[in-house]
C-alpha cells in the first residue's frame, strides 16, 4: 500500500491536481470577467450617448456665439456709429443727443440676441454709451483690451464677469473704415448666464445629466450646485470618471474654438449599473470564495514543492572551510528524494576531491614560495657584494669595518630561517632598507639622497620579508645610475585609497623615467615574469646589465601568492613613469594579516 502511495505521490501528480483546482477557480472567476464586460459595454454606450449630447449642446452654443458675433459686427459697421467714433478720434467730442442716438443700435442687438446690455467706449476707454462716466478699465482686465486690439475686430469672449457673476461679457474693437481700419473704440455686450443654460432643450435620455459650461479662467457660466466647487479640477483632469460629493460620474468635455470655453457633461455611474446589483454581488461573493480557495491551494502546493528544495539549498549554503555539508532530511516526494540522494553522493565525491586538490595546492604553494625566496636571496647578495667591491677601493680601515658590520646585519636579515622569518613587521623591513641604503651611500656618496615617510602606527603591520627592498634596489640601479647629479629615493607608507583597511607602499625615484611604450613593455614583461627589463630607465628596451632583471617579477608573483584574497584590481605592482620625471612603483596590502593571506604550512609566530 505504501508503495502505491509513493508511486502516486509524484511531483507531476501534485502539479496536475493543483492545475485542476486552479482551472475550477478560473471558471468561477469568469463571472467577474462577464461583469466587467457588461459594465464596459454600458459605460461605452453611455459615453457615446453623452458625446452626442455634448455635441448638440456645443452646436447650440456655437449658434448663439455666431448670432452675437453677426449682430455686433453689423453694429460696429453702422454708418452713424462709424461717423460718431471717427469724430471722437479726430478730437470732436459727441454731444448728449448724438450719444443718445446710439440707443437704437443697442436696442437692435438686444432685440434679437438676448443681450441684456450694450456698452460703447472710446479709444481712451471712456464710456460713450450708456451716458455715464464709467471706465472700461474699471470693468475688465487690461489684457482683454490688448487681446481685442490684437484680434483687430474679432469678437473676444471674456466669460463670467468677476464683478457681476450673473452676467457674461464679450468685447470687440471698432475698426474705422474711413481711417484705414484703425482703432476707433470698443463695443462690449453683457448677457445673462441663464441664456446659455439650454440643458432643458436637449433630448431627454431618461437620466439626469449635469451640464457645466466654464470660461477659460475656470469661472462657471452654467453649473449645477454640486459641481460648482470642482470646475477647475474637472477642466484640467484627463480621467474619464470623476467623483463629486461622493458620487461617481462619467465625464465628457468639449472645447469651443470660438470662445475658449469648455462644455462638460457629467453622467452618473450609478445610473449605468442599475439593474445588475444582484449580479454584481453574486459575482463578488463567488470571486471571494474562489480567491480564498486559490490562495489555500497555492500555498499548500508551493509548500509541498519548495520546502524540500529550500532544505537542499540551505544545505548547499552551509559550507565550512570549503567543505560541502550533505542534506540528511528526507523528502516525501519521489523526484525530490532522488535529487536529495544524488546531491548527498555528489557532496561526498566533491569533499574528497576538495581535500585532494587542497593538499596538492598546499604542496605547490609551499614549493613555489620557497623557490621565490631562494631566488631573491642570491640576487640581493650579488648586487650588495658588487657595491661592496666598488667601495673597498676608496675607503680606509675604520670605514671598512663599519661597512662590514652593516653587511653582516644585512646578510643575517636576508639569510634567516625561511620557515620562521617569512613574515616580518613593517618596522623590521624599513630598518633593513635603511641598512641597505647606508651601504649604497658608501658607493654613491652624496649622489644618493633618500627619505622614508612612514608613521609609527604602521610599524607593527606584518608584510612578507624582502618585499620592499627589491623595489629600492631597482630604483637605485636604474634611477640613480642613469642620472647625472644627485638622485632622490623616496619610500612612502600611507593609507590605501582603494582599500579602507589597507596600506599603500610606494618607492619613487627622480631618475630619467620611461616613455609610454617602454612602460607598457615593462608591465607586460612583469606579468610574463622573468624578462630582464630595466624598470625606471627610458632605454629599457635592452636587457639590464645588472643581475637578471628578476626582482620586480619576483615581487609581483609573491604579492599574488601572499595575498590571494585581495581583488585582482590592486593585487600586484602599479608602475607610473614619465620621461625626465622619474618612476614610481607602488602596491597595496591589507593591515590585518588573515589566515589565508599566509602561504599554507608557514609558521605564524610573528602575528
Amino acid at each position: 500500500m505504501w508503495q502505491k502511495v509513493a508511486n502516486w505521490n509524484t511531483l507531476r501528480n501534485q502539479m496536475l491536481a493543483g492545475f485542476i483546482a486552479v482551472m475550477i477557480i478560473v471558471l468561477i472567476c469568469a463571472g467577474a470577467i462577464t461583469y466587467n464586460s457588461v459594465s464596459t459595454l454600458l459605460n461605452t454606450k453611455a459615453e457615446t450617448q453623452m458625446k452626442q449630447i455634448a455635441s448638440q449642446a456645443n452646436g447650440r452654443l456655437e449658434a448663439i456665439i455666431t448670432q452675437i458675433d453677426t449682430l455686433t459686427l453689423q453694429a460696429v459697421n453702422d454708418v452713424y456709429l462709424q461717423q460718431l467714433f471717427l469724430s471722437s478720434v479726430q478730437g470732436k467730442a459727441p454731444d448728449f443727443s448724438e450719444r443718445q442716438s446710439l440707443l437704437k443700435i443697442a436696442n437692435h442687438i438686444q432685440a434679437y440676441s438676448g443681450v441684456s446690455n450694450v456698452e460703447l467706449y472710446t479709444t481712451g476707454f471712456a464710456r460713450m454709451f450708456p451716458l455715464d462716466e464709467q471706465k472700461l478699465t474699471d470693468l475688465i482686465e487690461p489684457h482683454w483690451i490688448e487681446q481685442a486690439d490684437k484680434e483687430k475686430g474679432k469678437l473676444i469672449w471674456i466669460g463670467s464677469d468677476p464683478k457681476y457673476p450673473e452676467t457674461v461679457l464679450a468685447i470687440r474693437r471698432i475698426n474705422l473704415v474711413d481711417r484705414w481700419f484703425s482703432n476707433g473704440g470698443y463695443l462690449m455686450v453683457r448677457m445673462n448666464r441663464s441664456y446659455f443654460d439650454f440643458q432643458n432643450q436637449l433630448p431627454d435620455t431618461g437620466h439626469r445629466e449635469l451640464m457645466l459650461l466654464a470660461d477659460s479662467s475656470a469661472r462657471p457660466i452654467v453649473s449645477e450646485g454640486e459641481a460648482l466647487g470642482g470646475i477647475s479640477s474637472l477642466m484640467h483632469t484627463d480621467a474619464q470618471q470623476v467623483t463629486l460629493e461622493q458620487r461617481r460620474y462619467i465625464l465628457v468635455k468639449q472645447l469651443s474654438e470660438q470662445t475658449g470655453w469648455t462644455m462638460m457633461i457629467l453622467y452618473p455611474v450609478s445610473d449605468i449599473t442599475d439593474g445588475i446589483s444582484v449580479l454584481r454581488w453574486a459575482i463578488i461573493v463567488s470571486g471571494a470564495i474562489g480567491l480564498v480557495l486559490f490562495i489555500i491551494l497555492s500555498f499548500l502546493l508551493s509548500s509541498m514543492i519548495t520546502r524540500p528544495i529550500l532544505r537542499l539549498m540551505r544545505a548547499m549554503r552551509n559550507t565550512r572551510q570549503g567543505v560541502l555539508t550533505p542534506n540528511l532530511t528526507p523528502s516525501y516526494t519521489t523526484e525530490l528524494n532522488d535529487l536529495n540522494v544524488t546531491y548527498n553522493q555528489m557532496v561526498d565525491n566533491i569533499n574528497r576531491l576538495i581535500k585532494l586538490v587542497y593538499e596538492k595546492e598546499m604542496i605547490q604553494s609551499r614549493t613555489e614560495l620557497q623557490a621565490l625566496q631562494a631566488q631573491i636571496d642570491p640576487h640581493f647578495l650579488y648586487n650588495t657584494l658588487e657595491a661592496l667591491y666598488w667601495s673597498l677601493q676608496e675607503k680606509d680601515e675604520e670605514e671598512l669595518a663599519d661597512l662590514v658590520v652593516a653587511m653582516s646585519d644585512l646578510f643575517r636579515y636576508v639569510i634567516g630561517n625561511p620557515n620562521k622569518d617569512v613574515w616580518v613587521t613593517l618596522d623590521e623591513e624599513l630598518e633593513h632598507i635603511k641598512r641597505y641604503l647606508s651601504i649604497m651611500s658608501v658607493r654613491f656618496g652624496s649622489r644618493l639622497v633618500w627619505n622614508i615617510d612612514s608613521e609609527d602606527v604602521y610599524g607593527p603591520v606584518h608584510i612578507p620579508k624582502l618585499l620592499i627592498q627589491p623595489l629600492v634596489e631597482n630604483a637605485i640601479l636604474h634611477g640613480l645610475e642613469g642620472k647625472i647629479g644627485t638622485g632622490l629615493i623616496t619610500i612612502r607608507v600611507e593609507p590605501s585609497p582603494i582599500e579602507t583597511t589597507g596600506l599603500r607602499i610606494t618607492v619613487c625615484d627622480d631618475g630619467p623615467g620611461m616613455n609610454e611604450q617602454t612602460l607598457q613593455a615593462v608591465q607586460e614583461s612583469i606579468e610574463r615574469g622573468g624578462a630582464a627589463m630595466r624598470v625606471g630607465s627610458s632605454s629599457s628596451s635592452v636587457p639590464s646589465p645588472k643581475g637578471k632583471g628578476m626582482a620586480i617579477s619576483n615581487v609581483q608573483r609573491r604579492l599574488q601568492l601572499y595575498y590571494p584574497s585581495l581583488p585582482d584590481t590592486y593585487r600586484g605592482l602599479t608602475i607610473t613613469s614619465s620621461p625626465g620625471l622619474g618612476t614610481s612603483v607602488s602596491f597595496d596590502i591589507p593591515i590585518f594579516k588573515e589566515e589565508h593571506d599566509e602561504p599554507i604550512g608557514e609558521n605564524h609566530s610573528h602575528r
